[in-house]
């Protein structure tokens, strides 16, 4: 026998203690709840306009996206005519990573057909606003009943049919569904320009970062000499065993360790730890390690000690008589150098720097004062710039979970029951 998602009973539900909240399983306040199908021939099949056909890849919390909607010609969709989607239909995603997203479909899509990822849910028009029912089912408390953690904390990958439809919702008068949906909508829209405005923001300060950071590597100073970087660096680690005795308790920093962009490392362990069996690079902290893979992750860090690195990284020791090493690190960083190792990838798959490649990069320099100066200055920008990504951050965060908040005292009555019952 199948297990429904069935959920306990929701006792903290003011509406419910006042008689305006009653539950539902979903079967009861529906027309219709089904998936559809995928077209023979599947990706291959698809047409570049036509009939849509909804895929999981569409269906968001935060609304539709139509990014990669697919099209049915009329005989493909003619085969799915049971699935097709109406107007104020709600859209669930029941499989895969992306189970329980929900949205309503747009108006002007319809008559979309959906696939076996997908489920229709066709409410009660005359018990059901569909759009309280789909931001209902987007918030926490129900979304995490649809997903089931079970005991061992895995996350659901699929719901059913039955499940869908012994599905238990709590649900208040439709004029209240209405009223509530109208006060959402409005403060959903105060959070959302709010979260606009902080990921502009944030975009901003990362932005004012790379420029200035661009703008001191493209430049030709007076008194700049250009150089080759067999000139101005070199690498003079050789590889060693990490299972000799004297290796096996050094730090190891693979590509893995290294944060794009800002030369952060993470959950560096020792040769030991990781049981590393093959050759690594020693280095030391005069060296700067910039990873040959995929160059565009931009992996590139300035340890403050000595340790081993993978044979995928290059342990680059600048000549000290014309090489600022924190300069260097700068250098790496800068889209400038980035676009000329993106050229010397010698691998479709896993692009690779090659040595030769990497040692032909000509660039002009300043002397070390001023490089020194420079390499203050973007590290005092970049401090400040993680400072401001910080506040947005965590901007962005506080008003996300204030529309968790926001939703939770909609779905359980605190935000009209008491306004209903006791209006001003």
């Amino acid at each position: 026998m199948r297990k429904t998602l069935t959920p306990t009973p929701l006792p903290e539900v003011e509406g419910l203690r006042q008689g305006m909240y009653k539950e539902y399983r979903l079967k009861d306040i529906t027309t219709k709840i089904g998936s559809g199908a995928t077209p023979k021939g599947g990706h291959e099949s698809y047409q570049e306009e036509g009939i849509p056909l909804i895929r999981s890849l569409n269906v968001y919390d935060d609304g539709f996206r139509t990014s990669g909607l697919a099209y049915l010609d009329d005989q493909q969709a003619k085969k799915l005519s049971n699935v097709t989607v109406q107007e104020n239909d709600v859209l669930l995603n029941i499989t895969g990573a992306s189970v329980a997203r929900c949205c309503i479909v747009p108006s002007d899509l319809v008559p979309a057909r959906v696939n076996q990822h997908v489920s229709i849910i066709r409410v009660k028009p005359e018990l059901v606003d569909s759009k309280f029912l789909s931001i209902l089912l987007t918030s926490k408390k129900y979304k995490d009943l649809l997903l089931h953690h079970g005991e061992s904390g895995s996350t659901r990958q699929a719901i059913t049919k039955l499940q869908l439809e012994e599905f238990v919702v709590c649900l208040p008068p439709l004029p209240e569904q209405t009223r509530i949906v109208a006060i959402l909508d409005e403060a959903f829209a105060n959070i959302s320009q709010a979260v606009a405005n902080a990921e502009k923001n944030l975009a901003n300060a990362r932005e004012l970062f790379d420029s200035y950071l661009n703008e001191v590597f493209t430049r030709k100073g007076e008194g700049w000499e250009e150089r080759s970087f067999t000139d101005i660096c070199d690498i003079t680690s050789k590889l060693v065993d990490p299972r000799k005795p004297e290796n096996v308790n050094l730090p190891h920093i693979g590509a893995g360790n290294i944060v794009s962009n800002t030369g952060a490392l993470i959950d560096v362990k020792t040769a030991l730890e990781e049981e590393l069996i093959s050759g690594k690079f020693l280095f030391d902290d005069t060296m700067i390690l910039y990873s040959k893979i995929r160059p565009y992750l931009k992996k590139v860090c300035r340890p403050e000690f000595s340790g081993l690195c993978s044979a995928d990284v290059y342990p680059l020791t600048p000549n000290k008589a014309v090489l600022d090493k924190n300069f260097l690190f700068h250098m790496l960083l800068s889209d400038k150098f980035t676009k000329f190792a993106i050229m010397g990838s010698d691998r479709a798959g896993m692009p690779k720097v090659n040595r030769n490649h990497l040692f032909s990069y000509r660039c002009f320099l300043p002397n070390i004062k001023e490089q020194k100066y420079f390499a203050d200055c973007i590290d005092e920008l970049a401090q400040k710039t993680q400072e401001l990504e910080d506040v947005y951050r965590r901007k962005l965060a506080a008003l996300a979970e204030l529309k968790q908040a926001l939703l939770q005292k909609a779905f359980t009555g605190e935000l009209t029951v008491a306004n209903h019952l006791h209006p001003q």
